[in-house]
């Protein structure tokens, strides 16, 4: 059972004169969806509400084969609002409630929900918004005897602005992840004056033996790098007409966890094998990533591709 804890949300687009137009979105939804296309079994655990848009995200979510154990709250489901103006401007409008049950034990072992994870996805707003983020950390620190963990800080710079508070606590994360993926935006905006791989690679040393075993940076159109013990791997973006980006780093974590369970090598016993992995299985497996991302972007919103759309 693969796992991910995060937010989900909707993304409403106001243009004058019209209707809200809303989309469903969150970043670990996304790749719940993502790995989900893939054909993997995996359950999204995050919060949303008992209203109209807390409908539209489980039926969106169970319409794409993710299991949903968590039923809805009382609480409004979060909103992300994008108001543009005359010439097509946008200002950003946010209602955002992160909270979670308890996910461990009184003793802090995982409970009946995460028993059996072999892989936690986690990142973006989930693990920096309080008071959800203590949970997740929380999960991430009781299934890390247990799981492959995997992090994305997808930051949110306009919700989360103390860039300080950011960093202290993405390195949380890292320093628990067995994977990681960030894109160059993030790290030019959580380390400023910093050339993005020379952040890669010193989080790559984050926790010496206990941290990451791989460090993957998205860089756009520049293709994906990657850092692990054996060295550096890096690929070229394909070639495609590119209609928006929306989802495309989500899509590619998705990939990326998928090529690194069909190599068996998700849990807690492997990570000895991760650790031991080679640039060229790397360089395989951010290809197969910049891939899926290749799909999403040539196709309008965050619609990641089935596993036969990347076999052909």
């Amino acid at each position: 059972m693969l796992t991910v804890i995060g937010e989900a949300l909707i993304d409403e687009v106001v243009r004058p004169g019209k209707d809200p137009v809303p989309h469903v979105g969150g970043s670990p939804m996304n790749v719940a969806v993502g790995l989900a296309r893939l054909g993997h079994p995996v359950q999204f655990l995050g919060r949303y509400g008992h209203d109209a848009y807390g409908d539209m995200v489980g039926g969106y979510l169970r319409t794409n084969s993710v299991m949903v154990p968590l039923a809805p709250d009382a609480q409004p489901t979060s909103v992300a609002r994008a108001v543009l103006d005359d010439a097509g401007a946008a200002s950003y409008e946010f209602a955002l409630d992160w909270s979670l049950p308890e996910l461990t034990s009184t003793d802090g072992a995982p409970n009946f929900m995460l028993g059996a994870t072999t892989l936690l996805h986690t990142g973006s707003i989930a693990t920096m918004l309080s008071p959800g983020a203590k949970q997740v950390l929380a999960a991430v620190t009781a299934l890390h005897p247990l799981a492959t963990i995997a992090f994305d800080p997808n930051c949110r710079p306009s919700i989360i602005t103390d860039v300080d508070y950011a960093r202290v606590q993405a390195e949380k994360f890292v320093r628990m992840a067995d994977v990681v993926k960030a894109s160059d935006e993030d790290l030019a905006w959580l380390y400023p004056g910093v050339d993005p791989k020379e952040s890669a690679r010193a989080w790559l040393a984050i926790g010496g033996t206990q941290g990451p075993a791989i460090v993957v940076l998205t860089q756009g159109g520049d293709g994906p790098w990657a850092v692990c013990a054996a060295g550096e791997a890096a690929c070229p973006v394909p070639d495609v007409q590119v209609v928006d980006t929306v989802g495309a780093g989500d899509s590619f974590m998705a990939a990326l966890l998928s090529t690194l369970v069909d190599r068996e090598l998700d849990g807690a016993q492997r990570r000895g094998d991760l650790r031991g992995i080679s640039t060229a299985t790397l360089a395989e497996m951010i290809g197969y990533a910049a891939r899926a991302a290749a799909i999403t972007v040539s196709r309008a919103g965050a619609n990641p591709p089935s596993r036969d759309e990347l076999q052909k």
